[in-house]
């Protein structure tokens, strides 16, 4: 081994062995090899938004939003992420460490039983392992983002600023083990197991007594995916896309606490003959067992246009049907319907930043659900005072 001049020198007044400088320098080495493979990045997510008229304090219940933002500045979330991305070794190893800091950690709930720290959540933890079996076959040990959904946990990586009703009914993350196969370049299929439907790390079923579930009774889930090849030509990387969640449900911001519940997803996004033109559609469908009415279900359609390198244009139209009442939280009226319609601008002028202008508007068919609660003449509430919510919001990630 070649030692630098100062180990030599060093080694020459007996101060160090030439043996232990070469133990030292193998554990460096090692030490040194594994940081170069290590990937580190992450956002910082911010917002400043307006909704129009006053008392916000019911507003519509989609997650990541609520009265703490309204009307103000706010910092959403700043995300750190490590990584060993799986190489092309047949027995390759990895991991992904992501991490939340600041508001919306509190709202992913995967905290485990007994953590007090409040605006810290860790929401993806696991080993990455490759079995060469066919193809090969991936793995995920750990806590692992749900398999179904149009859209992201990270919010940078959705067409819009503020989340679908859609995605506010799917899981979100869950600790267990899942395993994805790519059979050829325009199919595969992931399928998993899990303590719990919802999101609290190693939360188990069989903890809460009083539901009387068995120390085996898991969560499992499954999905395919269809990806359009070259020769479909302009329709080439299409996606067509299928998954069912099942499973105990423990997840603390949810109303279904300690029910087995179901989550069925179908989404599909289509390029088109339009240079720059793509539509998409999403089916989430909630069943919660054993209840009189156990069903919440959205519709959500997407378009998004990217008009030139930096500018893009965006849509969503969607509809909630929420039979379970699974939404409610503060609203009087049972059985909530909702439309929403959402538009963004996204102007990518700064380097590494989402920069991005979005309307938001929300239409109760369920009477008047939002705004200021409403009493009557002894001081009991009996509803809320208006029937729409409008939301301007402006969005800025910086991406590292």
């Amino acid at each position: 081994m070649n030692f630098n001049k100062w180990t030599l020198g060093l080694a020459a007044i007996g101060v160090v062995s030439l043996a232990s400088a070469e133990q030292a320098e193998e554990k460096m080495s090692a030490v040194q090899s594994a940081l170069s493979s290590m990937t580190i990045s992450g956002y910082v997510d911010t917002s400043a938004q307006w909704n129009l008229g006053t008392h916000d304090e019911n507003m519509p219940p989609y997650r990541f939003g609520g009265p703490s933002k309204s009307d103000g500045f706010n910092l959403n979330v700043v995300q750190l992420s490590l990584a060993k991305p799986l190489d092309e070794a047949d027995w390759a190893a990895g991991y992904k460490l992501d991490l939340w800091l600041g508001p919306d950690a509190n709202a992913l709930g995967t905290a485990s039983s007994g953590w007090t720290e409040q605006d810290f959540a860790i929401r993806q933890a696991y080993v990455a392992l490759r079995a060469p079996v066919g193809n090969g076959i991936d793995f995920k040990v750990g806590v692992f983002d749900t398999i179904i959904g149009y859209e992201s946990v990270e919010g940078g990586n959705n067409p819009n600023y503020t989340r679908s009703y859609g995605h506010t009914i799917e899981p979100t993350t869950h600790t267990g083990l899942l395993a994805t196969y790519r059979f050829n370049d325009w199919f595969s299929a992931a399928a998993g197991v899990a303590n719990t439907y919802g999101p609290v790390i190693n939360s188990k079923a069989h903890f809460d007594s009083s539901y009387d579930k068995a120390e085996s009774y898991k969560t499992y889930m499954g999905s395919i995916a269809f990806t359009a090849p070259d020769s479909w030509g302009w329709a080439s990387g299409s996606t067509l896309y299928g998954g069912v969640v099942n499973g105990y449900n423990e997840d603390p911001n949810g109303s279904d606490i300690g029910k087995v519940t179901t989550s069925w997803y179908a989404g599909s996004t289509l390029a088109t003959p339009v240079a720059g033109l793509k539509v998409g559609a999403a089916f989430d469908y909630l069943h919660i067992s054993h209840e009189t009415y156990d069903y919440t279900w959205s519709l959500a359609g997407y378009a998004s246009y990217q008009a030139t390198d930096k500018l893009s244009f965006h849509a969503r139209v969607e509809y909630l049907e929420d039979q379970y009442d699974y939404m409610r939280v503060f609203f009087t009226a049972d059985k909530l319907q909702i439309w929403a319609l959402t538009g963004t601008i996204q102007y990518d002028l700064w380097k590494n930043v989402v920069s991005r202008l979005e309307v938001r508007w929300d239409r109760s068919d369920s009477g008047d659900i939002f705004g200021p609660p409403v009493y009557d003449q002894i001081g009991n509430r009996v509803g809320n005072s208006e029937r729409d919510a409008v939301l301007i919001a402006a969005n800025i990630i910086y991406k590292f």
